[in-house]
């Protein structure tokens, strides 16, 4: 299993009265401390931007992932929200729950970029053309 969860993830969380919200997120794996972005629409009625952004900090143990996003600025009905959930063997896929106070929802994450890989066989180390 790649445990590395360093990439682009397509996600998608269900929002109680709103539905499903769909968002892009930015993972850095640093040995399971987990950093980085996310980005998604404003769906509730009269926000006044059209676009949140917030920051991920949490960790991965194994196969158990867990992460606390916080809405830059804060408000507009959105602050802290803590995720948990599991990712698949693969390391493709991450799926679970999140929880505010009084309201919870599950979310999934599908990897849209693959983990790098080195360049390993000859035929693909090429010399210099002179």
């Amino acid at each position: 299993m790649t445990t590395d969860l360093t990439g682009v993830w397509d996600g998608t969380f269900i929002q109680p009265g709103v539905g499903m919200v769909t968002f892009l997120a930015t993972l850095i794996d640093a040995g399971g401390v987990l950093g980085g972005s996310v980005s998604e629409p404003c769906l509730m009625p009269r926000c006044p931007i059209s676009t949140h952004n917030a920051s991920i900090s949490g960790q991965r143990s194994g196969s158990v992932v867990s992460f606390v996003k916080r809405y830059e600025p804060p408000g507009y009905g959105y602050d802290t929200v803590i995720y948990e959930g599991t990712v698949n063997a693969e390391a493709t896929e991450i799926d679970g729950r999140w929880r505010l106070p009084g309201l919870s929802g599950t979310f999934l994450m599908v990897r849209a970029t693959r983990p790098g890989e080195a360049v390993t066989t000859e035929d693909e180390v090429k010399e210099p053309v002179r």
